[in-house]
């Protein structure tokens, strides 16, 4: 999308579509002794009332972290479309069986053998409070003739569209 959003619904609107559209993301915690420690998560549901969903072990690190310090950012990549997400929110983590049944989906045996029985099963939910995004329409092609071109003229590449969200 190279059109500036109108709205802050249209705005929320794009942060949804790049979010699920990457589906992969790296969760940054803070540890215990306060470094910023990122992992990569698989996005379950981004419903963009300003909420990221995801499934962890009780005993994980990440779990541990958010119980301390619930600040986490969310960040996506998508090269294939040349667009990037960074959302910051406050996580909690708990269990929820209704809600982890509407989650729930078959590739997460891989991590949780007993599926939605698999003692410890939590789940992040992540309340966003802002979101940016960087948004290229161009290929790859395009942005690299971009950046040729700074480097001979001096001139920063237009590198696309940045645009902050607040939820």
């Amino acid at each position: 999308m190279s059109d500036q959003p109108t709205s802050a619904a249209q705005a929320r609107a794009r942060v949804t579509e790049l979010a699920r559209t990457a589906r992969i993301c790296m969760l940054t915690t803070t540890a215990l002794d306060g470094r910023q420690v990122s992992r990569p998560m698989g996005l379950q549901e981004a419903e963009f009332d300003g909420d990221l969903w995801f499934f962890a072990h009780a005993d994980s690190a990440k779990i541990r972290q958010i119980r301390v310090n619930p600040e986490v950012n969310v960040a996506f990549s998508d090269q294939r479309h040349n667009a990037w997400v960074s959302i910051s929110g406050t996580a909690t983590e708990g269990f929820d069986r209704d809600r982890a049944e509407q989650l729930w989906n078959p590739l997460l045996t891989a991590w949780f053998p007993e599926g939605l029985d698999t003692p410890g099963l939590r789940l992040i939910k992540v309340h966003t409070s802002s979101a940016e995004y960087w948004d290229s329409p161009s290929s790859t092609v395009v942005n690299l003739f971009g950046y040729a071109k700074a480097a001979v003229t001096g001139r920063p590449p237009k590198a696309g569209e940045n645009h902050e969200v607040t939820y």
